[in-house]
């Protein structure tokens, strides 16, 4: 998995401040992707405490957050998001708050060949939103077959996944949270 860090306050060749960067709305729509260059390899957490990642899919966001000492990822449960609808915003800012994060990782949706995709946009421009609102470090991180690594522990421990697709999310993101807690090592 390849780790790209946004959000840590530098400004690199070509990249804009925060204050030079469009401001991202609800709908996503328009908005400046700067802020989260796709050279930046690094995942930064500059302040102690607690990580929360997302897995960030069309029906449901999965959720994980990291123990105080940044050692231990834990599911966190998930949000649904309805279709049509705009991202979960709030919800995200609301449950980070509860869970006493400090920092966010997003799961960033490539392509088999490690290419954009429309979702992997849409995740940029919720996660700038997200670091904007709340002043988090924000990183993203490649989350290929993190949904496909959860859905083999489970049938490893000869677990269903019948009727528990948020419970899969929730597993996906903790995977993604523990990798990204390893390469911040």
């Amino acid at each position: 998995m390849k780790k790209q860090g946004i959000g840590n306050g530098e400004k690199g060749k070509g990249e804009k401040t925060a204050e030079e960067s469009s401001e991202v709305n609800e709908s996503g729509s328009d908005a400046s992707l700067s802020r989260f260059p796709k050279d930046r390899e690094a995942v930064r957490f500059p302040i102690p405490g607690r990580i929360l990642s997302l897995d960030y899919g069309d029906r449901r966001v999965g959720l994980a957050i990291s123990d105080p000492t940044r050692t231990i990822a834990s599911p966190a449960g998930f949000i649904v998001r309805r279709a049509g609808k705009r991202p979960p915003i709030a919800e995200i800012v609301r449950r980070g708050t509860e869970l006493e994060a400090v920092a966010v990782v997003f799961g960033l949706p490539l392509d088999d060949n490690g290419d954009e995709t429309p979702r992997s946009q849409e995740v940029r421009r919720v996660a700038a939103e997200v670091e904007r609102r709340t002043g988090w470090p924000v990183s993203l991180v490649d989350e290929r077959y993190s949904t496909a690594a959860a859905l083999r522990a489970i049938r490893d421990m000869q677990g269903s996944t019948r009727g528990r697709k948020g419970d899969v999310d929730a597993l996906a993101a903790t995977i993604l949270l523990q990798h990204a807690l390893h390469m911040a090592h």
